[in-house]
């Protein structure tokens, strides 16, 4: 592939495109709209210049499923700048990479060892493609009632138990900023013939920086999903999958190509390839930036009464190995208030939107695009919700993690014959859906695992609090669908 001359200070396909639209080709193509003209409405809200790159794959813009040009040269330098063997640019989000690892690796009847706080995206994985898994329990803070990292010697006692696993995935890190020991996990799956995987969905500032955890493609993970999308600065729902060097990259883009589309939008891609070239270029400052305006947050919070901001101080070099101090946790209980009664009062009484709130906690998002009087101005709504609604403190219902009891497969229990029964008396019972908190998305309850009294606790508990819990096919959650007979 010609790469000659094309540097990181180049994005191929945007520039593929920026000739295209010089040349005022006549489309007699898909889409429909023609660059705009078919649907007035919408070219007025996105713009003319948006609705002019909505275009179809054609000889001079490469194609997504086969590339050999233009977007063969920007995965080529995305792989480049993120230190990996090979890259690929995903239009269908990271649950798309994700996805796309885990199918990778695994068949039906095989097991791969993971934590249970993993996105939804790894157990619809296993839905599909029938693998079973093997869960490494995290480690809980009792005190901040959020799940951590996996312990080391959990993760071998797990290898040991189960040699005949063809994986291990990790989250680098997790919705929390929390990093377990990537190296040495990635270590132990190699000595004992197993891939490591790596779910980097909020990890992709790792790259540029040498102040944050490191990275998994640093760490010889063999495959890592990465948000773009989230701390990068491309478009909603374009992310990369990187592969280590014991990949092959002929066998992964075949795996892709089974689900993602063949229509690949070249809006998502030229923000993936504008946003590698600008990481490329100014990652590094940009994200010394954002570690700078998390530590001022921090501190301002943390001079607060009812809140506290935690970080590096978690750090223990086992179940919390590292902390991405971007991360801006707010633990919330020292204020009487659960994490979703200050996300729902920042939204409704400040208008901030916060990323998401737990039962103790809510996670702000620092990313590229902020500023610091955007701080200053959560940091006062969050000293005048205390003032204004703070009470005593209250204690958790319990911690944030529920150990699950695999009964049967994920995918035998989604396509089993199943009832729907009343939520209160589904103890005992196996599911046959997911029920989660969204975000950040990690099932309270998955296909295929025993229903216990503390699950359905948790279930109303989390309703009264106002958490959004999606996934049953009842959405008011007043029943579950569980396995007839089981």
């Amino acid at each position: 592939m010609e790469m000659e001359g094309v540097t990181q200070k180049n994005a191929p396909i945007y520039e593929a495109l920026e000739r295209l639209k010089k040349n005022r080709v006549v489309p007699f193509d898909v889409p429909g709209h023609k660059r705009g003209r078919g649907n007035p409405e919408l070219a007025k809200l996105l713009g003319e210049q948006c609705m002019s790159l909505d275009v179809n794959s054609m000889k001079p813009l490469d194609n997504l499923c086969h590339p050999v040009s233009v977007i063969r040269q920007a995965e080529e330098l995305a792989a480049e700048a993120f230190g990996a063997a090979h890259a690929f640019l995903m239009v269908g989000g990271t649950t798309s990479a994700v996805q796309s690892m885990v199918l990778s690796v695994v068949k039906r009847g095989e097991k791969i060892i993971l934590p249970r706080n993993v996105h939804r995206s790894v157990i619809c994985a296993m839905v599909l493609c029938g693998a079973v898994p093997v869960y490494v329990n995290p480690q809980c803070s009792e005190e901040l009632g959020i799940p951590l990292g996996m312990k080391v010697c959990d993760v071998e006692q797990a290898i040991r138990e189960n040699p005949d696993a063809k994986a291990v995935l990790v989250n680098n890190p997790t919705y929390y900023g929390v990093c377990s020991n990537l190296k040495e996990i990635v270590r132990l799956a190699h000595e004992h013939g197993m891939y490591c995987l790596a779910d980097e969905a909020h990890g992709t500032h790792f790259y540029f920086s040498d102040k944050l955890p490191a990275s998994a493609m640093e760490a010889g993970a063999d495959m890592a999903a990465v948000s773009m999308h989230k701390s990068g600065g491309s478009l909603t729902q374009s992310s990369l999958l990187l592969l280590g060097e014991r990949m092959s990259e002929g066998y992964v883009r075949q795996i892709i190509n089974l689900t993602q589309t063949t229509s690949g939008s070249y809006l998502l891609l030229s923000s993936l390839d504008i946003s590698r070239r600008n990481l490329a270029l100014r990652g590094k400052e940009t994200f010394e930036k954002v570690i700078e305006l998390a530590e001022y947050a921090r501190s301002e919070i943390n001079a607060l009464d009812g809140y506290y901001a935690f970080s590096k101080e978690l750090i223990n070099h086992d179940s919390v190995y590292d902390f991405d101090v971007t991360k801006l946790v707010v633990h919330t209980l020292d204020s009487g208030l659960a994490g979703i009664e200050v996300y729902d009062l920042l939204r409704d009484e400040y208008d901030i939107q916060i990323e998401f709130g737990d039962l103790a906690n809510f996670l702000a998002y620092l990313s590229i695009g902020d500023r610091k009087q955007d701080i200053e101005r959560l940091v006062s709504s969050l000293s005048e919700i205390h003032r204004r609604f703070g009470k005593k403190k209250v204690n958790l219902m319990s911690q944030e993690y529920i150990e699950p009891q695999v009964a049967v497969s994920p995918q035998d229990a989604f396509y089993a014959e199943k009832e729907a029964v009343p939520l209160l008396q589904a103890a005992g019972r196996i599911s046959g859906e997911f029920v989660m908190c969204y975000p950040p998305g990690i099932p309270v309850a998955a296909p295929g695992e025993r229903i216990t009294e503390e699950i359905v606790n948790y279930i109303i508990y989390a309703k009264e609090k106002g958490c959004s819990l999606t996934g049953p096919e009842d959405k008011e959650i007043r029943t579950l669908q569980v396995l007839k007979g089981e």
